[in-house]
């Protein structure tokens, strides 16, 4: 176990609650276990650890993450994913292999969804040569969560989306029968449509969607 990490999981090991751990386990189809400790107070203990142990260097992220994932408990993956969301801005494209590792590494929508949004979606914005090359990989590789993260990773891109790109990942996925590829498409048009309703409508006018992702795209409009 990372150093940084040690009395991290020696206080959430204290503050471990039974209760909350098996309804925890259970809302993620029993996939990991849990300590029992919900979100806010899990933000706060590490809150509390940071300003006893302080900030993790960038240049320790990717043995801390590492070191989070090798282990058991939800929330130490959560702890992983929080940090990169928090250095994000400072990550460059030589940490993409980082988080792809961590993306298909006791994968679920909980830290799929934010690599993707909050992690990789910030570095590709900043550097929009690495797009490209990253979209092929993730749009055609056989891990449904590295193709979700391809249909996902402009949720926050607002009017800067890559409509063209974004469309070509959809179509590419649009038969497709797992249903978080089919929520992905459903919410990354959602995303779309609060800033480009209209064209969000023709898309799913013109195209065969899956009643989930139709359902989905079109929720607020």
């Amino acid at each position: 176990m990372h150093p940084w990490l040690a009395p991290l999981h020696a206080t959430f090991k204290h503050h471990a609650n039974a209760e909350n751990a098996a309804a925890m386990r259970a809302y993620m189809k029993g996939h990991f276990p849990f300590f029992g400790i919900k979100t806010p107070d899990r933000r706060e203990l590490v809150k509390e650890h940071i300003a006893l142990h302080g900030v993790p260097e960038l240049t320790e992220l990717p043995a801390i993450a590492r070191s989070a994932f090798a282990l058991p408990e939800r929330e130490l993956h959560q702890v992983a994913v929080d940090l990169l969301m928090k250095h994000a801005k400072k990550l460059k494209p030589e940490h993409l292999p980082l988080v792809e590792e961590l993306i298909t590494t006791k994968s679920w929508w909980d830290s799929v969804d934010a690599l993707a949004v909050h992690v990789v979606g910030v570095i590709l914005k900043k550097y929009p040569k690495e797009v490209a090359p990253w979209n092929k990989r993730w749009i055609s590789h056989s891990d449904l969560w590295l193709n979700r993260t391809a249909i996902l990773f402009q949720n926050r891109w607002k009017g800067d989306t890559d409509r063209e790109l974004l469309f070509a990942n959809i179509e590419r996925h649009a038969g497709h029968k797992d249903f978080f590829i089919r929520k992905a498409i459903g919410w990354s048009l959602r995303e779309l449509g609060a800033t480009d309703p209209d064209v969000v409508r023709a898309f799913v006018r013109s195209r065969k969607l899956s009643p989930l992702s139709e359902r989905e795209a079109l929720k607020h409009l």
